[in-house]
């Protein structure tokens, strides 16, 4: 068992015909992923790569059983397409979606918190478990299946950090790019957790950046628990000046706790194996797993 996606994963595609959704649906098939029809409102009843399309997530659901979504929607509509997944019953919301305003991602992540789903993202490079389910934009021919999983907010590091391990003749159990904004669905302490405690995964890779508590929280959660599984850290964004805004929405850097230096310090605490280069990573994992 993995997380999150696995083989037997049943997923839909919202946003299904558009050319972002054709695109990257056209790889997770071609992958192997188990696509089992997608989503676009007005074009129900047609044929799109081979896979039924619906007007609805709830008529996608009762003709495909499907338990996964992931949503190529523009902006303005993806927080809407977010909340329509949650109430037809799907487990895990994917959403790739980048520039979702602030707004509307607070309305469904309020929406969302009394219902039995977990959204990851939004603005995500989505999950992969290697060679069962490829559940988003990630070149899948870089991650080999193995026994490490990865949680990051970047996706360009997710893959850097993915070929370095697997390099290094590890692999990965299931890689979980959380996605850059200022409201997520799953937190970074949250994948991490569910990394720690997923038996086939014997250490996890966690990538952060400056800005907000993500990584410190999980930090000290790692820390409490008395997990013997071992986490190699990194942050993104030590010479990004106070104050600006660099690569991600989520990664402005408020006060002295939320810099680049302060989260280091915050991990190593907490008993993270931390490296200063993304160059070091794959070489750190093979140390720890010794």
């Amino acid at each position: 068992m993995s997380v999150l996606v696995n083989k037997d994963s049943k997923i839909i595609v919202q946003g299904f015909t558009g050319s972002e959704g054709t695109f990257h649906a056209g790889q997770m098939i071609e992958y192997g992923t188990n696509v089992v029809g997608g989503v676009t409102p007005g074009k129900g009843g047609q044929t799109h790569l081979d896979k039924p399309v619906f007007n609805t997530v709830e008529e996608a659901v009762k003709a495909t059983g499907a338990n996964v979504s992931i949503i190529f929607v523009p902006p303005a509509f993806a927080a809407d397409a977010i909340m329509e997944a949650a109430d037809a019953g799907i487990k895990v919301i994917i959403t790739i979606t980048e520039g979702i305003p602030v707004s509307d991602m607070i309305k469904a992540n309020a929406y969302l918190k009394n219902r039995d789903c977990r959204m990851v993202g939004p603005n995500c490079p989505g999950v992969i478990t290697p060679e069962e389910a490829k559940v988003g934009i990630m070149p899948g021919f870089v991650f080999k299946k193995g026994k490490v999983g990865i949680v990051s907010k970047s996706g360009t590091l997710t893959y850097e950090a993915a070929d370095q391990v697997v390099r290094q003749g590890l692999g990965i159990t299931t890689a979980i790019g959380i996605g850059g904004d200022p409201i997520i669905g799953t937190t970074t302490k949250e994948a991490v957790e569910l990394l720690i405690n997923d038996d086939e995964t014997e250490a996890v890779v966690m990538i952060g950046e400056i800005g907000g508590q993500l990584e410190a929280d999980a930090a000290k959660w790692y820390m409490e628990s008395g997990s013997k599984k071992p986490i190699v850290g990194f942050i993104a964004g030590e010479t990004a000046p106070a104050g600006r805004t660099m690569g991600h929405a989520g990664a402005i850097v408020g006060g002295s706790d939320d810099t680049a230096q302060a989260k280091k310090k915050i991990m190593r605490e907490c008993g993270i194996h931390v490296v200063d280069s993304p160059a070091e990573i794959g070489k750190r994992v093979a140390e720890v797993l010794g």
